[in-house]
């Protein structure tokens, strides 16, 4: 298989405005790299369903990899990452997100909203705004994603 690609994108409107730390998207940038992918673009969005649906559609065009966003998955007002998703992907996967919501069933994971789903020859996955909740959520996911990706892209694993 090729390498492997991801994007990040931290759904944030207090890291837009400044007034926040971008900790869960620098943590799921190591945590990938430490796990062999190559981070192709990084990206902060506002909150809401445009601002994500637009920085998602821009991201997954002509590539074939992972994105994997952080924040807005909870029941904030403005935590709208889960429709902006939905707004774009072109199939569901849901084990994916059920896998991810998982890791934490006594705690906040049962609140999560995330979603998961493919747009063209990428696999989109939302992950929590909090940096535990993020690494988290993504290492109980990631070792099945490069498989999901070689057959996003028509490969055939052997």
């Amino acid at each position: 298989m090729a390498t492997l690609k991801a994007k990040v994108i931290t759904v944030s409107d207090g890291v837009v405005a400044g007034v926040r730390q971008d900790s869960s998207g620098e943590a799921l940038v190591e945590l990938l790299r430490e796990n062999g992918w190559s981070i192709e673009d990084r990206r902060t969005t506002a909150d809401g369903v445009e601002p994500v649906r637009e920085a998602l559609i821009d991201m997954a065009r002509d590539f074939n990899g992972l994105i994997v966003t952080t924040g807005g998955t909870g029941f904030g007002p403005r935590d709208l990452t889960p429709e902006g998703t939905k707004a774009v992907i072109e199939r569901d996967a849901p084990g994916l997100a059920e896998a991810m919501r998982l890791v934490n069933p006594a705690g906040l994971g049962r609140l999560s909203r995330a979603v998961a789903g493919t747009r063209g020859q990428c696999l989109i996955v939302n992950t929590p705004g909090s940096t535990k909740g993020a690494l988290e959520t993504m290492e109980a996911v990631l070792d099945v994603i490069p498989h999901a990706i070689e057959l996003l892209a028509g490969e055939r694993p052997h």
